[in-house]
């Protein structure tokens, strides 16, 4: 297949039939690995039309992307992206983040929320410019969503990328791998649509702190 979407889901059974079936409406394949989720999240993305695969305890977003794109190298997609669960980004921007792949502009695209002007709580900018930040210092480059989980990977960038990270610091260990294998890759810009719901996901305060110490082990262990 051409382009694959891989969605890490855990506990996503309010938004994840909406998110697979708004991604099939544009012909995309749909992967859901089910993180351990305790709901019907896995019955429910099935449903709804994507392929499903379930770790059988919560190990982890990252682990769960690692899950998603194995997946997709065994089947050697060409493009494989990835995104959130929640609800917050827009399918049709897909086409935005794999274009440069497809023109050879780049290996790697990540879709920036911080690239446009748009309406973001105070809190999730100032949570994303301090994890750019730790990122830029522990890994030398500068992103300006390193914390995106929507981005897209040609399958030669893929075969380059090692990810070991099972929490939310896959993230800033695919910028390190884009530091340390010199992968061309580039930023485009994303919307963005927040909820209760999304704003209730993701990192918090103390979830970015053991973030921080996790990445920075990696950072003196390699």
């Amino acid at each position: 297949m051409d382009t694959l979407v891989v969605i890490p889901a855990y506990n996503e059974e309010k938004t994840i039939s909406e998110v697979v079936k708004n991604l099939k409406r544009f012909g995309y394949e749909v992967l859901v690995v089910d993180d351990g989720s305790t709901d019907q999240t896995a019955k429910i993305a099935e449903e709804a039309g994507a392929i499903v695969l379930r770790h059988l305890i919560n190990l982890g977003s990252g682990a769960a992307i690692k899950t998603g794109l194995d997946f997709a190298l065994e089947r050697k997609t060409e493009i494989i992206v990835t995104f959130d669960a929640d609800g917050q980004h827009y399918a049709e921007d897909i086409i935005k983040v794999v274009q440069p792949i497809k023109s050879n502009q780049a290996e790697v695209v990540v879709g920036s929320r911080f690239k446009k002007q748009q309406k973001i709580p105070l809190a999730r900018r100032l949570m994303n410019w301090l994890a750019n930040l730790i990122t830029l210092f522990l890994f030398g480059l500068w992103v300006s969503d390193s914390q995106s989980g929507f981005k897209a990977f040609s399958r030669k960038a893929l075969e380059e990328i090692e990810i070991k990270a099972r929490k939310f610091d896959w993230s800033s260990e695919i910028v390190a791998e884009l530091k340390s294998k010199k992968i061309k890759f580039l930023e485009v810009p994303i919307g963005v649509k927040y909820s209760d719901y999304s704003l209730s996901k993701g990192q918090n305060f103390f979830v970015g702190l053991k973030t921080f110490f996790r990445l920075l082990l990696k950072k003196l262990i390699s």
